[in-house]
């Protein structure tokens, strides 16, 4: 058993992924103690299990903090338990499925095509909305004195720059990044990771569906 005088450090993500349904503190958390032996015990305790696995029912609850530490108080009533992480957080359970080599390629080109088509469709709307050609003209027509054919080098240089500002603003070109900054498409896909986040956590606060100190298994999930 453990004393008085050890403290348990625990942290848990926003969000979790388990790939089994019994899932144990181990599976949801980062443990820390001087005693290594609590650490062991620690992380094969059991903290809920998911009963329903199909396609069919949401595998996904969200924990309280305090549920964890009511489940470690129960093997060490004296442990001194510090959490580092989340007050709250959520379990999904997530099965392994390893798409074909032909499905995957055919996502890829279809996102690939989707996003093209969109880019240049908003690019083209944009650019008609304000008339670039005339406005081209117009300059090129008043700096030279001749009248504009429709492709100068107006358009070229403005074509070559909108691609030199889409690389630079999404900072991304294939795989390879020119600075260490996140992408401001990761910048808002983490925000939108974080907004999905907290609305599911409120959700089931709301409805009395996250698993708390002395909550009833309303979620399909029970501890075992």
């Amino acid at each position: 058993m453990a004393s008085s005088s050890d403290t348990i450090y625990i942290k848990a993500d926003r969000n979790v992924e388990v790939t089994k349904p019994e899932v144990t503190l181990g599976d949801v958390l980062k443990i820390e103690c001087a005693n290594s032996s609590v650490t062991s015990r620690l992380k094969t305790l059991k903290l809920l299990k998911f009963h329903n696995t199909d396609k069919k029912n949401q595998n996904r609850t969200a924990v309280s903090i305090l549920k964890v530490i009511e489940c470690i108080h129960e093997v060490y009533p004296n442990a001194d338990i510090q959490n580092v992480g989340e007050q709250d957080f959520i379990v999904t359970l997530e099965e392994q499925q390893i798409a074909g080599q032909l499905l995957h390629w055919i996502k890829t080109v279809s996102v690939v095509i989707i996003t093209f088509c969109g880019a240049a469709f908003s690019m083209m709307a944009f650019n008609n909305d304000v008339d670039v050609t005339k406005m081209f003209g117009q300059i090129y027509e008043s700096l030279t004195g001749t009248k504009s054919s429709g492709f100068t080098i107006l358009e070229l240089t403005y074509s070559i720059g909108v691609i030199i500002g889409i690389l630079t603003f999404f900072n991304h070109f294939g795989k390879k990044k020119f600075t260490v900054d996140p992408t401001p498409m990761e910048v808002e896909m983490r925000l939108y990771e974080n907004d999905i986040q907290t609305t599911l956590i409120e959700d089931f606060s709301r409805k009395g569906k996250e698993l708390d100190v002395g909550s009833s298994d309303h979620t399909g999930n029970s501890r075992t």
